[in-house]
């Protein structure tokens, strides 16, 4: 009985000591997403039961019309492929960048890629001088127009893509949602404070411009060679910017006369938008597509006639019947602010369809790509007679309505 205790105990102490031998555990940390799939239906079923019926908007049932239903089906011109301006107001200038790349290609058949950001940078410094020097009675918005882009250019040159994209390291998307509540902010305290030293406020929304977005080159290689934004603009842009012209169609203006045209993101108050007939203002987006001039066009996007999930963009006989588009319910709707600057798009190509033009519309906004062709609209023609509110384009591409400018 004592051997058989010796021999158990010996078993033991070498288990043990087998035991103790082993490697000491070293647990690894690792990162993970977090997640709480429990709380997360929590907050969705909340926000279903208080959003209740109010998400819903108003829309037409698409499933009545007949549209192009590929952009293969249009007859297109040239243009960048449609990049996402992201959470920000940058439609003014993404479209209207897009626009002079499609004139570079046409004039020279290079295909260039231009930053937009920069564009948007120092539309903001201008726009803060602005708000600075009338006291604050100024719009401040996130917004602009097509023919800001020219003053810009003009004032401070202009640099391609890769040399300023406005978006800090690792950035996916553009989010400017921050950024311009902080100039806002900031600018609005000056009513207070009663602080009016452009010089310094200037500085503070060029350091908040620089924070969220970086600041703009003073100079960038093309080559070989150093240029400055307005040397690039000159010697490789090539584009003579006095050669294009803004047109608005606005019954309440007389026709063939230069216009202000009255809306908040026309904050300089420019002048230069000349106005014509709305047959003159179709004819023109109509002959120049098909003359190869791709159009920088603003408008309303905000219609029961409008989707980005569909795609296409109509005027349904709810709202009014096609052959009472006219002049009449043109300006009533914007001058009841149905009608609105909303939005900046680009258009690239027309088709004809059951006797109508349908025109391909480029779209840096998010509604969009949603649909089978992203980065597209297909627009028919009634909607842009009644509420595409103007068109930019090259002089050559409207010569009789560069006649009666002249006159």
């Amino acid at each position: 009985m004592k051997k058989k205790f010796i021999f158990v105990a010996a078993i033991i102490l070498v288990t043990a000591a087998q035991l103790y031998a082993q490697p000491e555990r070293r647990d690894k940390a690792v990162f993970i997403e977090s997640k709480n799939e429990f709380w997360d239906s929590i907050k969705t079923t909340l926000d279903k039961f208080y959003k209740k019926d109010s998400s819903k908007k108003l829309r037409v049932d698409f499933s009545q019309f007949n549209p192009p239903k590929s952009v293969d089906e249009f007859t297109k011109c040239w243009h960048n492929k449609p990049v996402s301006q992201a959470v920000s107001g940058m439609c003014w200038c993404f479209s209207t960048t897009s626009f002079f790349e499609s004139e570079i290609f046409r004039l020279s058949k290079r295909e260039i890629k231009l930053s937009e950001l920069y564009t948007v940078y120092w539309e903001y410094v201008e726009k803060a001088r602005g708000y600075i020097r009338a006291r604050g009675d100024q719009e401040f918005g996130e917004g602009s127009e097509s023919d800001a882009v020219i003053r810009i250019w003009k004032n401070h040159g202009i640099v391609p893509a890769d040399a300023y994209t406005g978006l800090l390291n690792g950035q996916p998307f553009h989010d400017h949602s921050k950024m311009f509540a902080e100039m806002e902010t900031y600018l609005k305290s000056l009513k207070t404070s009663n602080n009016w030293d452009e010089d310094v406020a200037e500085r503070n929304v060029k350091s908040i411009l620089n924070h969220y977005i970086g600041a703009p080159p003073e100079k960038i290689l093309v080559g070989n060679k150093e240029m400055t934004p307005k040397e690039y603009l000159e010697k490789i842009v090539k584009l003579n910017l006095d050669e294009y012209v803004e047109l608005v169609s606005l019954a309440d203006r007389a026709y063939y006369t230069w216009v202000e045209y009255d809306v908040p993101d026309n904050w300089w108050h420019s002048k230069n938008y000349f106005n014509v007939p709305l047959n003159d203002f179709m004819m023109v987006v109509k002959n120049a597509i098909r003359s190869g001039y791709t159009e920088a066009i603003g408008g309303d996007v905000s219609e029961p006639g409008i989707d980005g999930h569909a795609g296409i963009a109509v005027v349904p006989t709810f709202d009014i019947p096609s052959q009472y588009i006219d002049e009449n319910a043109r300006i009533f709707r914007f001058k009841n602010g149905t009608t609105g600057d909303d939005h900046g798009i680009h258009l690239v190509g027309y088709t004809q369809k059951d006797g109508t033009d349908w025109y391909l519309i480029k779209d840096s906004g998010s509604g969009s790509r949603n649909n089978s062709h992203p980065g597209y609209f297909f627009f028919h023609e009634d909607y842009m007679k009644l509420k595409m509110l103007g068109v930019m384009l090259p002089k050559s591409a409207m010569p009789e309505i560069v006649e009666k400018m002249n006159k």
